[in-house]
């Protein structure tokens, strides 16, 4: 199970870091990017099984970066999870449109991290 981290904020790279490992799963297990400019250069190399992004980035943001996912190529089914600060409908709307499959407002807890994990990974 290889897992991309993708948040401008290293802080919270390493706290989603620490909930996947957390989960049971190793550090060789996830990649960071720390935008999505990174994270598209990190996706044409690697085959990933799931992505977790934040919104707010510069240079490519995560919105974006979903649509960027979404458009073709390999990572086109990888399952997404954004997390953002962003919690108003209208954002959750336009991300689920955009292709995520489930949505975590920061801050949250471990419990949601998995429970979310949980979710995309079993369809």
């Amino acid at each position: 199970m290889k897992i991309l981290i993708v948040d401008d904020s290293s802080t919270m790279r390493r706290i989603i870091g620490n909930v996947v490992m957390q989960l049971g799963f190793s550090r060789d297990d996830f990649d960071e990017a720390e935008d999505g400019v990174k994270a598209w250069k990190i996706l044409g190399e690697s085959q990933y099984d799931i992505i977790l992004t934040d919104w707010n980035m510069p240079n490519m943001n995560g919105l974006e970066l979903v649509q960027k996912v979404r458009s073709g190529g390999n990572h086109q089914k990888v399952p997404i999870i954004m997390i953002t600060t962003e919690g108003g409908k209208g954002e959750v709307i336009t991300a689920l449109k955009a292709g995520v499959n489930n949505y975590i407002v920061k801050p949250f807890s471990a419990e949601i991290l998995k429970e979310k994990l949980d979710g995309v990974l079993k369809k």
